[in-house]
């Protein structure tokens, strides 16, 4: 029997020499919508075959099948038929994205196993950049906010490093809004209802105001009830956990005052409160993924506002735009940090050394606030010939501000509030903390690019393109920790300067790509990416064992920047008249000084370290097929291997807290001879050599079949879909079935109904049909109790929707 590598590596093979068959025809010219960049679906055409999305891939329109690298387009009917109303829904829709929920309402996003390895540190950059109409969000937090008023979101897979720099080690995602027009006076409106006391409700309205000017208005909202609920809350039987309650809205404004200029302005409200995600402890012994042995009521809050204003300059010569934005947001979040109850948590934690445990760890207050702007500029070509460019320089400023209370104790009092930040130094109430911490981190980035493509022979074209980065981080930062503060006057916290970290890189690009039909290319590419070190804010301070005994292999006051050369082959095509699309693609990284969260010898002394060397390879493959028009196949799907290839010796928190007890140092005796305990915490050391780089499944894809025909008074269109997402290792450490998260396969259903001359649609989605307990991400906790935690994909919904447009 074959094994699956033998079934990828023929399959890849396949490809490949399907894509030098010859005989299709050229792809259609791009069909775009007067509204959006997003293709347009053309219902009801008699014309069978595909039709083309354009993407601003680089900085500037162009066909799918025409951008030579790896790029994904999901348009706004595809995310509605999924039931995706924010990024966590795109698992496994797009090869070798991962989109993994972490505490503090965090979504880690990687893309072919390179993203973030550092969770509930938000002073860090992601490694998958996230652009809201190529606006760059700063806060993964923020990341969580709903889709508004999308046209289509674009995945670039691989480093994007010259035209959209630092941060985007492993790919971008840009979410494209749709635009205002001065065409025609339109609108929609939308409005369902499903279990779990399901409501969704959006609207929108594009308004010319004269021949220059229009305005376009979105507002949406989205609420129901918990998909899952705690059961030993005090006062509530049932505290509903992953429900959902949040609203957003949009306006815009476009004016075109003369045929080559254009000014358009926007701005993006979304604000959600509720109860926050169903966090399971993967010891709690409730039978039922949805049902949370746990005592302590969690709440998130979360508020975003983005402002942005695009001006766009057409010459002779060039396209020349300026983009600038202003960002805010203001996160509260709090949580049962050991997800279990008292008598759970207290025969986990116990130590027959200290006769004791611990009743609760609890953080009732994650507070994160950011601000930051940006400016781009950047100016493209605009003549025909075989030389294409664009320049341009961007600017990047970011205030991280967190303040952090944390309680752990085997007292009868798990509920206490968190301290206001001005609480006095000797108030009664600070010996009650285990953990707190006020701080901020300023970023400020600025870079030069420039991409070429010259087109050496009418089929060969050559790209090249540099980029250089700065990147500036300072900070401020205090924490406690044990109940006791460091000041004798004064707030109990007083933040001081970690000092200055600079860094600067040269990324780049080179490709070449052969279109040897109409409707065949082949394209080949080495790209490098970059993502900026920083502070870690703790050792900086004194509390880590390179500090307080000179030990070069802990915890470090700075961490070094992230760097990925990425090798990557890949082929577009268009067969059979138009009807069969067979993109593949094949990459290989070489991924140096990856960053993720290490415990320090030192108690309280955890922070960001690098892994020397990664080695990460894979085959991805996206195909649609419309046979006839009332038929339509896609898929898509990835195959991804990666190992750390260098020798490193990482601390994991668990190991540490082990061994440390081992020795007789629980946390309230460590400082009794904290040299002693260190040496314990240090022998935990494991080599990581060899093991799989996180968030890589080595299987991960799905396949979706549509159906349309006319049927009584109305067009009805079926579709059916199923997504696998294979299982990974969710940690470097790789610690056996703990560090293993399991796969899951999931089913969609839609129908909707569209009455001949009514423009109403009936619209009835079916997601997860099989009620499958998937879980979307496990996550260790790397502060506290370092408890694991499991996440889980929406249970079985069944939504009723009708909508209006005219």
């Amino acid at each position: 029997m074959l094994k699956k590598k033998q079934i990828a590596r023929a399959l890849a093979c396949s490809v490949s020499l399907a894509a030098f068959c010859a005989g299709s025809v050229r792809a259609e010219a791009a069909d775009t919508a007067a509204t959006s960049p997003a293709a347009t679906s053309d219902e009801g055409s008699s014309t069978t075959g595909l039709h083309d999305i354009v993407v601003t891939a680089e900085r500037h329109e162009i066909t799918l099948q025409d951008a030579p690298l790896s790029v994904s387009a999901i348009t706004a009917d595809d995310l509605k038929a999924s039931n995706i109303t924010d990024i966590t829904g795109l698992n496994g829709t797009v090869p070798g994205l991962v989109v993994a929920r972490s505490g503090g309402g965090e979504r880690i996003l990687s893309i072919r196993g390179v993203g973030s390895e550092t969770p509930e540190n938000t002073n860090t950059q992601p490694g998958v950049s996230y652009h809201i109409d190529g606006v760059y969000i700063f806060n993964s937090i923020a990341a969580s906010a709903a889709f508004i008023d999308v046209a289509q979101v674009e995945v670039l897979r691989g480093p994007q490093g010259t035209l959209f720099g630092q941060g985007s080690t492993g790919g971008t995602i840009n979410v494209v809004s749709k635009e205002p027009s001065t065409d025609a006076l339109t609108g929609e409106v939308n409005a369902g209802i499903g279990n779990y006391n399901y409501k969704e409700g959006n609207a929108a309205l594009n308004v010319p105001l004269t021949d220059t000017l229009a305005v376009r208005g979105a507002f949406q909202f989205t609420k129901h009830d918990g998909y899952a609920y705690a059961t030993a809350v005090e006062g509530v039987d049932k505290y509903q956990l992953d429900n959902e309650d949040n609203t957003g809205w949009r306006l815009g404004a476009k004016w075109s005052p003369t045929s080559n200029l254009s000014i358009t302005l926007n701005t993006i409200q979304y604000s959600s409160n509720t109860n926050g995600p169903a966090q399971r402890n993967i010891l709690d012994p409730s039978g039922d993924a949805r049902v949370l042995t746990q005592d302590y009521p969690g709440r998130s809050q979360v508020k975003t506002q983005l402002y942005t204003g695009t001006i766009r300059y057409e010459t002779p010569i060039a396209v020349i735009k300026s983009i600038s934005s202003y960002q805010k947001l203001h996160s509260e979040q709090a949580w049962d940090s050991d997800g279990l109850d008292s008598d759970l948590f207290y025969a986990e934690t116990y130590n027959a050394a200290t006769y004791g445990g611990y009743t609760y760890d609890h953080v009732p207050l994650w507070r994160s606030d950011t601000k930051s702007w940006t400016q781009e500029i950047n100016a493209t070509s605009n003549t025909n010939g075989p030389l294409s460019w664009v320049v341009g320089a961007v600017y990047l400023h970011s205030k991280n501000s967190q303040y952090i209370n944390e309680y752990n104790g085997s007292d009868d009092d798990g509920l206490r509030s968190a301290l206001p930040v001005d609480t006095a130094w000797d108030d009664d109430a600070v010996q009650y903390l285990s953990y707190a911490e006020l701080s901020s981190i300023t970023r400020k980035d600025y870079a030069f690019y420039g991409q070429a493509s010259y087109a050496i022979t009418p089929d060969l074209k050559l790209t090249a393109g540099a980029r250089y980065n700065h990147d500036e981080a300072s900070g401020m930062y205090d924490s406690m920790s044990g109940g006791e503060s460091n000041w004798t006057s004064g707030n109990y916290l007083q933040p001081y300067s970690t000092g200055t970290r600079t860094a600067h890189a040269w990324t780049g690009k080179v490709a070449l790509d052969y279109q040897f039909t109409p409707t065949n290319m082949l394209y080949a590419s080495w790209t490098r990416g970059f993502k900026p070190g920083g502070i870690n804010s703790a050792s900086s301070a004194g509390s880590s064992a390179y500090y307080a005994l000179g030990w070069t292999d802990s915890i470090k006051p700075t961490y070094k920047e992230e760097i990925v050369d990425s090798f990557e082959i890949g082929t577009k095509n268009r067969f059979l008249d138009n009807t069969l699309q067979v993109n593949a693609s094949g990459f290989l990284y070489l991924y140096k000084n990856m960053q993720f969260l290490e415990e320090d010898p030192i108690l309280y002394g955890e922070g960001i370290s690098n892994a020397p060397k990664a080695r990460i390879y894979g085959l991805e493959l996206e195909t649609s097929y419309v046979p006839t028009k009332h038929l339509r196949f896609d898929a898509s799907g990835s195959w991804l291997e990666g190992t750390f290839t260098s020798h490193y010796d990482a601390l994991d928190p668990s190991d540490a807290t082990a061994a440390q007890n081992a020795a007789g140092y629980p946390d309230w005796l460590f400082w009794s001879n904290y040299y002693a305990a260190a040496v314990a915490r240090d022998s935990a050391r494991k080599d990581i050599y060899g093991n799989r780089v996180p968030k890589l499944p080595r299987w991960q894809g799905q396949a979706a079949v549509t159906w349309n025909d006319h049927v009584g008074p109305g067009e009805l269109s079926a579709r059916a879909q199923v997504i696998y997402r294979g299982k990974y290792q969710y940690r470097v450490f790789n610690e056996g079935s703990t560090d293993t998260v399991p796969d899951y396969t999931q089913v969609n259903l839609q129908l909707k109904y569209e009455p001949d001359d009514t423009n109403t649609t009936i619209t009835l989605r079916v997601t997860n049909l099989f009620n499958t307990d998937g879980v979307n991400s496990r996550f260790s906790d790397p502060y506290g109790s370092a408890q694991v935690f499991d996440t889980y994909i929406p249970p079985r919904q069944a939504i009723l929707s009708f909508g209006y447009k005219f």
